[in-house]
């Protein structure tokens, strides 16, 4: 009964960002792409894989904005606006889709903790390519991005890192 009292309403500042895989988290400005670690296309974290085949979870609940036909990068939008950008390896653009497999389409929405992806970490590595994950918030989240994870430390997928 009267449910709607004290209901906050979600604000970007409220928003909860989960691991989408496991592996070793890192700090973006230390990934080996430029782009990425000067922060061109925003803030964000990278998490260093360890398995060797990869599952890639939705790291917030919105809607699938971007999803090239190369696999390598899956960008979302959330109800609050916010567009996170999940980049899988760096340059793996050119692999044309090669060890990647893709759950999800075009205009899916997707709730956090959802599997969107698996990709074979040794087809990226045996194309001498950095199989780091990256998360981006490209437009709608103006903070600086606070972990509650220590750089370096082993995540699992799923753990909140935001929130």
């Amino acid at each position: 009964m009267f449910k709607w009292f004290g209901k906050k309403q979600e604000k970007k500042e409220d928003l909860t960002v989960t691991a989408p895989i496991s592996g070793k988290l890192e700090k973006i400005e230390e990934v080996s792409d430029p782009a990425f670690a000067q922060k061109m296309l925003g803030d964000g974290f990278a998490i260093v894989p360890e398995e060797d085949k990869v599952t890639v979870y939705a790291p917030v609940s919105g809607k699938i904005e971007a999803l090239p036909k190369t696999k390598h990068a899956i960008g979302i939008q959330t109800a609050q606006g916010v567009e996170v950008l999940i980049h899988i390896g760096i340059d793996t653009v050119n692999l044309n889709g090669k060890g990647f497999e893709v759950m999800v389409n075009q205009d899916d929405e997707v709730k956090q903790g959802q599997k969107l992806e698996v990709f074979d970490k040794n087809v990226v590595t045996e194309n001498k390519l950095d199989p780091t994950v990256i998360v981006v918030f490209t437009s709608g989240y103006e903070k600086e991005v606070k972990l509650n994870q220590d750089n370096g430390a082993a995540v699992k997928a799923n753990d909140l890192l935001i929130g």
